[in-house]
């Protein structure tokens, strides 16, 4: 509060100290430069950067260098695959050439895409209904599915495996539409936490307007989920696309997938592995991958940052 210095006739003879502090020149803000002590990178991060990067680089140029080497330069060992005077660009022709790449490539894709757009979908589904849908032991249910992220998926395998072959579903690809249709705890998880944030305004308004929870999920919650759609899509396909154990364990060689066919089928009459074109191979395998995080990281990217600030 400001007081007045009241004069005897009850006129204020001393200004109040807003019209001082208004009239005052507000004093400068401190700039802070990136030329401060506080904000130079110090040389530990640098060294960090540059370990995380040889980690992360060093197994991908090995595997580059082993693509364009011959089979004596990889027995010559590290000085051979370092000789780039003659790179052997025909290995990629051959890793493609030498095995039926596009059909094994094909089945990879219809796998990968149908096991993300169910995971997508079913996950989604179930988190709406933990978010926004009322109903007894629904804490406990939610708790129960995301405690089972704590299960190794190797405890899994043989059980999971008896389990379709005694269904007869072995050799067939209906075990990844059942891993689609049932979701995956971290995803639900995600949707959940995503739904969750949605102000309860925004349900209100829906309802008054008409519209029942089926309504509301597809026209008003699914649309404003599109980060979270993309980066749970994103991810499942990823997932799928690399996964060599499930293929090699429930499917047959005629409709394996490509990271089965990349491990395997690369080998001389004696039976020794090719690694040149197994090399090859993989670094080929990796392009699609590559592509779908390019086109989706910006969505990801803010989908990553706005559930770092909710959670």
């Amino acid at each position: 509060m400001t007081h007045l210095a009241e004069s005897p006739m009850g006129t204020a003879t001393t200004p109040p100290t807003t019209t001082l502090a208004l009239r005052a020149p507000a004093p400068k803000a401190r700039r802070r430069t990136s030329s401060s002590p506080g904000d130079r990178p110090s040389v530990g991060i640098y060294i960090m950067i540059v370990i995380a990067i040889a980690i992360f680089g060093i197994p991908f140029i090995w595997i580059v260098l082993t693509a364009l080497a011959t089979p004596q330069q990889l027995n010559d060992g590290v000085s051979g695959l370092l000789d780039l005077s003659s790179p052997v660009w025909s290995n990629f022709i051959d890793a493609v050439t030498k095995v039926d790449y596009l059909s094994y490539g094909a089945n990879s894709l219809f796998l990968s895409i149908m096991t993300a757009v169910l995971t997508t979908f079913s996950s989604a589904t179930v988190g709406f209904a933990f978010a926004r849908l009322r109903a007894p032991g629904k804490n406990a249910l939610f708790l129960l599915v995301v405690s089972t992220m704590m299960i190794p998926a190797m405890a899994t395998l043989i059980p999971t495996y008896v389990l379709f072959a005694r269904l007869g579903l072995v050799g067939t690809y209906w075990p990844w539409v059942l891993w689609g249709l049932a979701g995956a705890p971290f995803f639900i998880f995600l949707f959940r936490q995503f739904f969750s944030a949605v102000p309860r305004e925004l349900e209100d308004a829906a309802i008054m307007d008409g519209a029942g929870w089926i309504r509301s999920y597809f026209l008003v919650f699914l649309p404003l989920a599109r980060p979270a759609l993309l980066t749970v899509f994103l991810l499942s396909f990823t997932g799928a696309w690399g996964d060599y154990l499930a293929p090699a364990l429930l499917l047959n060689m005629d409709n394996t997938t490509l990271a089965v066919a990349t491990t395997s089928m690369y080998a001389d009459p004696r039976g020794n592995p090719l690694v040149p074109l197994q090399s090859a191979g993989a670094i080929i395998y990796m392009l699609p991958v590559i592509i779908v995080f390019l086109f989706g990281q910006r969505y990801f990217m803010s989908s990553a940052m706005g559930s770092s600030v909710k959670g």
